[in-house]
Formats: structure tokens, sequence, C-alpha cells
């Protein structure tokens, strides 16, 4: 029986293993490839129907209420809000926020992004 001395230059290789490899030959864990989980597919965005989360642009588009609770839902730790609407204060938290999304959407130039602007009054 001989014992054959592992040498660098030939490496380790490792067949049959369900991992794969990165550049620099270590093991990706990205999950069990083992057991393949069933994701429930993410609900269609709609703006249509009872259950829709965003407004059609008739109606100036973004997100409904419902929608944006139903983002944060998803996305723990998310700030978003609704859109700044009705009339403000000028220098207060809302007549900011809308100032910033107004000068963050100036090259809009889609349907959906200038009815949004609408509703946003920029």
């Amino acid at each position: 029986m001989q014992n054959k001395m592992f040498s660098p230059s030939e490496g380790f290789s490792q067949e049959g293993n369900p991992f794969s490899v990165t550049s620099c030959g270590r093991r990706r864990n990205d999950g069990s490839p083992l057991e393949k989980r069933k994701r429930k597919p993410d609900v269609r965005k709609t703006t249509k129907g009872k259950n829709r989360n965003f407004r059609t642009t008739k109606e100036g588009a973004g997100m409904t209420s419902k929608g944006v609770k139903a983002y944060r839902r998803k996305n723990p730790g998310s700030k978003l809000k609704t859109a700044v609407t009705g009339k403000v204060k000028p220098g207060s938290k809302a007549a900011k926020r809308r100032k910033s999304f107004c000068a963050r959407s100036k090259g809009w130039t889609g349907e959906r992004g200038k009815a949004a602007r609408r509703r946003w009054k920029c």
C-alpha cells in the first residue's frame, strides 16, 4: 500500500459536491441545493381591482396607501411614505420632502412619471 502525499500544484478535486466553487476555490453556501424550498410567488403589482397597490396614470400614478403598507411589510425598516399631495406650510418636513422629490424626478419624461409629478404638485 502506497501513501500518496498531497501536492498543492495538483489541488484537491471533490467529485459530486453540490455547492459551487468561487474563483479562489472556496465553496459558496447560498443555501442548501439539496433542499429546494418552494417559494410563494410575489403578488402581481397591479393598478386595477380591489387589491391594487398602484394608482393609474389618470389618478396620478404612484402607490396607494395600501401598497405602501404592503411594501413596508415585505421590507422591514423601510421608511417609504405616500405622496405629499395636500397644502403644506413652507419649510415644513412635508414641504422639504416634496421639494426633494420634485428635484429628483425632474428628468422623468414617461407617462407615469409625469402623472406622479402632477400628483406631487411639482
